[in-house]
């Protein structure tokens, strides 16, 4: 009897435990490992990178930056850090404020910093303004690779290309030949440190033709640096520091900005000068050699070795990859699928290398500049809220520390302005002062990330911490958004504006009030921040509820949301169906305030898939437009979104989302694609519907694990 009653609970236990052994975990190694990138041929938009997160080193096909000029065109070959940046020596006596613009908006004055035309004076401090500070190309670590004659070998030169990203471990993998001769290298970026550290296995080291450059670029000042200008020469120092039989400590100098590259290898070598700003270290009496090389602004840091870099990246990279979430759509028939999960998967690797740090990010993240270097607000949260909502929360919090830094220069601008708490800075740098902008001055958007970040942080860990970790930056930022509207004593409500420019950078700041996406971020956020004050046993702030209740309502004409309600030419305007389709971010981005009447929304989504001018947007558009359709509850659009043929989402073989001649990189859009993936998959809140992105039929077979739903 008693064994009979054990082989009944046992059989009971099998039946209840069924559908967990059915639903079996993702073999995330496998996931990873089949979209690891094959490079067969010299591509100068195939770059790769490795890097941490604070630091990231890109190369070419020789697995360093040997063509640094040939590749500049293309992806360039970075190496860049958060805490890299110069300014150039202000021999004027430049100030701020004489990039101040006044205009009369709504009865008063108000003062943004904004660039100028005329008069020269006021020109030049704006463009210095926006030039200095710029993020820093640290330097290029390469080959010289000596042919046979005994000239330098060429990119034409390089063949028998093989080269691999296997993001698993970390490792760029490079084989090609130089005259039949064949050569390997291993490169690795330090997982702490901005470090790399290569292995070259090749006959050239014996015979002393190929040896290890480094290189020092001077900044172009310009809105682009690709790290290839080897001009100026005379404006900054380079210098060995010191050298020993097992390494060398190089300088260099730009002005006050002064830094270190630090070399150790394993084995013989020797250290020289080639040029100006050009090293040599070049090895000896093996075929093989192992090398490191750290990047640094103190002379002693320490240089970790070729085996150590291994070490940690071999840990640190399946660390990654089985945390988080997941998703695998290896079950599909749609022949799209296998291309969306390599985005998925190269996007993840991307940002994990180039944005998981203390700063908000640049578009171009730490491969080249632009902006200056200088990130954008308003992108942060298509750069990082996706770590959110792939369970990175972590990954998210790194940069939120930011905001209480920079917080007194925010409070600055509200002030300046005769505004109440803190108004976020839209182009900026490490130290939150503000770039001149005729159109980042104006924008508003970015206003609110900062409630959503901590909403998601809350979500994480819910509990008294997260709140008082995040409840003064909250409330500041919720004074200023009650603050800012204008009170329409006539029509007894609050607009947004004029005096803005929305997401969709097509109106003109003094004419534009009332931007659809915007109303309904203003209420989500000033809501939020209200129950933050519930959540902390605090009393309602009055002037908060009194804006939402009074906030206008949502632009409306022939059953379609206009962009803004100043706009009413929104549809007729050929102007004004290219950028960003923003208004859809109102229902899609945001979720369901009780503002947005779904038939309308639904109009404004099929007149706008119709009609916008697709090859006039940005990579964040697609996933953008791929959440509405979720959101209204239109599968098969989401996925056609994600994946239309356009030249703005193209992803390169490296995973990159290339925009055009100058943007050939934009990190924006692969953030984009995971927080679209997410929300596709797990929904978000009030959402019943199993994969409610995901289309209904027999081609798509999905399975994920670990997502968070979004708000």
């Amino acid at each position: 009897m008693k064994k009979l009653l054990l082989f009944t609970a046992y059989l009971a236990c099998l039946i209840i435990c069924l559908p967990v052994f059915a639903q079996t975990r993702i073999d995330r190694k496998a996931l990873v490992l089949r979209h690891t990138v094959m490079v067969t041929k010299p591509d100068t938009l195939a770059s790769l990178s490795v890097g941490n997160g604070r630091f990231a080193f890109t190369t070419d096909i020789t697995g360093l930056q040997t063509f640094t000029k040939e590749y500049s065109r293309g992806v360039p070959l970075g190496t860049q850090s958060e805490w890299g940046w110069h300014s150039f020596i202000d021999t004027i006596g430049y100030k701020r404020s004489e990039a101040y613009k006044t205009y009369n908006l709504n009865g008063r004055d108000v003062t943004y910093t904004v660039q100028w035309n005329s008069p020269e004076r006021n020109k030049a401090v704006s463009n210095w303004f926006r030039q200095n500070p710029h993020r820093l190309q640290l330097g290029n670590v390469g080959f010289d690779i000596q042919l046979a004659d005994g000239s330098l070998a060429g990119l034409n030169d390089i063949k028998d290309v093989r080269q691999e990203l296997n993001m698993y471990t970390g490792e760029i993998k490079s084989h090609f030949s130089v005259e039949g001769v064949p050569v390997d290298v291993s490169t690795f970026g330090h997982q702490q440190e901005d470090a790399i550290s290569a292995k070259v296995v090749s006959p050239l080291l014996t015979t002393g033709r190929l040896k290890i450059n480094v290189r020092f670029p001077y900044p172009t000042g310009d809105w682009i640096d690709e790290g290839a200008n080897y001009g100026n020469v005379q404006k900054h120092s380079s210098s060995i520091q010191n050298s020993s039989k097992g390494g060398v400590v190089l300088k260099h100098q730009l002005d006050t900005t002064v830094y270190y590259a630090a070399i150790g290898w394993d084995g013989t070598a020797t250290t020289s000068q080639k040029e100006p700003h050009y090293f040599l270290v070049s090895p000896s009496g093996s075929n093989t050699f192992s090398f490191s090389c750290r990047f640094s602004n103190n002379a002693r840091a320490t240089v970790p070795s070729y085996a150590q870099t291994v070490a940690g990246n071999t840990k640190a990279w399946p660390q990654f990859w089985n945390s988080g979430a997941a998703v695998d759509f290896s079950g599909s028939t749609d022949k799209r699928a296998f291309e969306l999960e390599r985005r998925v998967i190269l996007s993840q690797y991307l940002l994990r290398i180039q944005e998981a740090g203390d700063f908000p990010p640049q578009e171009t993240g730490l491969t080249y500049n632009s902006w200056f270097g200088k990130p954008h607000l308003e992108m942060h949260y298509w750069h990082s809220m996706q770590y959110a909502l792939w369970n990175r929360m972590d990954l998210l919090e790194r940069s939120l520390g930011w905001y209480k830094k920079v917080y007194g220069i925010a409070k600055s601008i509200a002030e300046r302005q005769g505004y109440e708490g803190v108004r976020w800075q839209k182009m900026t740098d490490n130290d939150g002062q503000e770039a001149p902008s005729s159109v980042g001055a104006f924008l508003i958007w970015q206003q609110p990330h900062l409630i959503y970040f901590a909403e998601l942080a809350y979500r994480d860990k819910p509990g008294a911490a997260e709140l008082n970790k995040y409840k003064d930056l909250v409330f500041a930022t919720a004074d200023f958004m009650a603050s800012y509207p204008f009170f329409e004593k006539d029509k007894n409500r609050y607009i947004l504006g004029k005096g803005l420019i929305p997401a969709q950078e097509r109106f003109k700041a003094e004419e534009t009030f009332n931007p659809t996406y915007e109303l309904v971020y203003w209420h989500w956020a000033l809501k939020t921040a209200a129950e933050w004050r519930k959540r902390l046993n605090l009393a309602p702030n009055p002037k908060w509820n009194e804006v939402v209740q009074k906030l206008s309502k949502l632009p409306i004409q022939n059953n379609l949301y206009l962009a803004t309600e100043s706009a009413t030419d929104s549809y007729t305007n050929p102007e004004y169906k290219t950028d960003h389709p923003s208004v859809l971010g109102a229902l899609g981005m945001m979720p369901s305030t009780g503002q947005v009447d779904t038939t309308i929304m639904k109009n404004t989504f099929d007149w706008v898939w119709k009609n916008w001018s697709w090859k006039d947007t940005w990579g964040w558009d697609f996933p953008m437009v791929a959440m509405t359709a979720t959101r209204l509850g239109m599968p098969d659009k989401a996925i056609d979104a994600l994946l239309m043929n356009i030249q703005t989402n193209t992803y390169l073989p490296n995973g990159h989302n290339y925009q055009d001649d100058r943007l050939r990189i934009y990190l924006p859009g692969n953030g984009g694609v995971l927080a679209a993936i997410a929300m596709m998959c797990a929904g978000y809140d009030g959402n019943t519907v199993v994969n409610p992105g995901i289309p209904k039929d027999e081609t798509w077979k999905v399975r994920w694990e670990g997502f968070k739903k979004m708000p």
